[in-house]
């Protein structure tokens, strides 16, 4: 009887982290989606970024606090470099070449080449840290990259000379979300998951709106209403609930089974622009995405036998 009821719990378990690692990944691969609908309006990437993390950031503080208590442990000098370096360049650098880049190309090709972030970090590991890529890898991140072109050509074909920058921006942000990556697996063993991406997002917060402040005057914030609601949008559903289901959902199904999960975010981000900013989905496009998603799925599943 106590077999059955742990069964069904486990059970119950497996399934709510299955749920959230879904949410997760639609309520990321929303952010494209919203972005795209605030700049219909007169708003640039800094102002719309700075908005984002202004009403994130008190959810992000709360954490921190919360975590301190459970956490009397003080950082040291070395965890506050990292937590600095490491917020400004996956959080803060990565989102705001991410937003940039969105002013050029379309949603479904912005999420496909952040989706490359897999093979950049198999890329920068075998580089840091001297280590061979076996040809199964290779063959796999150059199916990523055919697939990236083919998805490349459909919006070539209906869209001007900026695609080129547009995508040349946001794979500079998987670059820069890549290099955090590879070094936050030493920082969160050091501090804590939950803690360490606390801190990692105030110090990007705080980053964005030094640059808002720094950059543009006050006035730039007479905004019209629907931008802010928007960013608020933005802020709980593709920044802080999707980070804490996240969390959720890693602990009952594990970081590989999770990122696994992920790869629904993609298609998912190529549905909604169809449905919300009237994209187009061609052949060629949903080919593309297929070879991308088979790609990440080969060298992900890769690198979770070489952890093992």
């Amino acid at each position: 009887m106590v077999s059955s009821t742990r069964s069904t719990f486990s059970n119950q378990d497996v399934i709510l982290g299955v749920i959230f690692a879904l949410l997760a990944a639609i309520g990321f691969s929303a952010k494209a989606i919203l972005v795209k609908l605030a700049y219909l309006d007169d708003v640039d990437a800094i102002t719309l970024l700075a908005l984002r993390m202004a009403f994130s950031v008190p959810f992000f503080i709360g954490v921190a606090i919360w975590m301190k208590r459970r956490h009397a442990t003080p950082l040291t000098t070395h965890d506050r470099l990292l937590v600095l370096g490491l917020g400004l360049t996956g959080y803060y650098c990565a989102s705001f070449l991410d937003f940039l880049g969105l002013q050029y190309i379309s949603a479904g090709l912005e999420r496909l080449i952040l989706f490359l972030y897999p093979t950049m970090t198999v890329i920068l590991t075998a580089v840091i840290y001297k280590r061979s890529i076996s040809g199964k890898v290779m063959a796999a991140m150059g199916l990523s990259y055919v697939g990236i072109a083919l998805v490349f050509l459909h919006d070539f074909g209906m869209r001007d000379s900026s695609l080129m920058l547009g995508a040349s921006l946001v794979f500079a942000s998987t670059v820069s979300y890549a290099i955090y990556l590879v070094g936050a697996g030493h920082a969160i063993e050091r501090i804590g998951a939950m803690r360490f991406t606390a801190y990692a997002m105030i110090v990007a917060c705080v980053a964005s709106l030094l640059q808002f402040l720094v950059m543009h005057p006050v006035s730039a914030l007479n905004l019209p209403m629907r931008v802010y609601e928007l960013s608020l949008a933005m802020a709980i559903f593709s920044t802080v609930l999707p980070v804490f289901m996240l969390s959720f959902a890693i602990r009952r199904v594990g970081s590989g089974n999770a990122s696994l999960i992920g790869t629904v975010g993609p298609v998912s981000t190529i549905y909604m622009a169809y449905v919300f900013l009237g994209e187009h989905i061609s052949m060629l496009q949903i080919a593309g995405s297929v070879l991308v998603l088979c790609g990440v799925l080969i060298v992900s599943m890769n690198s979770r036998r070489e952890m093992k």
